[in-house]
């Protein structure tokens, strides 16, 4: 690879969180051992992003940028509104396997940040809150049921990424998408209507 076709020093950083951070957690990888890694100068760091906390909030909003695309693609064609919901169990189960069920990236970083105020707690929250709307999207010929429903699935789909990580299997989401299959087919049952 020569000079001109090398990624830039904040492609680097950003490459090099993508893999530590999930491996080892956020707080745990310090800026050192990411400089020493992505082989970048800590004024580069500086530079680029200005903080390692900005550098964080730049890999969640990529990470944002990429589920987003990956969720359009694979919905692209479906119609039924339990499945286009049920997409995300399933996206989840696939990136689960890639990570090699380390967790799901966003929940990691709320529960290393919990401050709701903090900068990475609200990069966190405009991810998750993108994932509820496009079930709400998904779900809005139910009327006045989608936010309990929504809720409701929310739960379950936490419930079953944590899962996967204890477990360090994709179990416990497939049955959170098999519990959210029944909520959606017997909200009438349930009183969500």
């Amino acid at each position: 690879m020569t000079a001109l076709s090398s990624p830039r020093p904040a492609e680097r950083l950003l490459e090099t969180v993508s893999l530590l951070f999930p491996l080892h957690g956020i707080r745990a990888v310090g800026i050192d051992q990411i400089i020493a890694e992505a082989g970048v100068a800590k004024a580069s760091l500086y530079q680029a992003f200005g903080s390692k906390e900005a550098l964080v909030v730049a890999y969640l909003e990529r990470q944002d940028a990429t589920d987003r695309a990956v969720y359009r693609a694979a919905v692209t064609g479906v119609e039924d509104p339990v499945d286009r919901v049920l997409l995300s169990f399933d996206l989840a189960i696939a990136a689960a396997r890639r990570r090699s069920y380390r967790g799901c990236v966003f929940l990691n970083a709320a529960t290393e940040f919990p401050d709701s105020s903090h900068p990475v707690a609200e990069a966190v929250e405009v991810h998750r809150s993108w994932v509820r709307a496009r079930w709400a999207e998904a779900l809005a010929g139910r009327g006045e049921r989608v936010p309990a429903l929504v809720e409701r699935l929310q739960v379950l789909y936490d419930g079953g990424i944590a899962g996967m990580k204890a477990a360090r299997s994709t179990a416990p989401v497939e049955l959170a998408r098999e519990m959210a299959r029944e909520l959606l087919s017997s909200g009438v049952r349930e009183g969500l209507q």
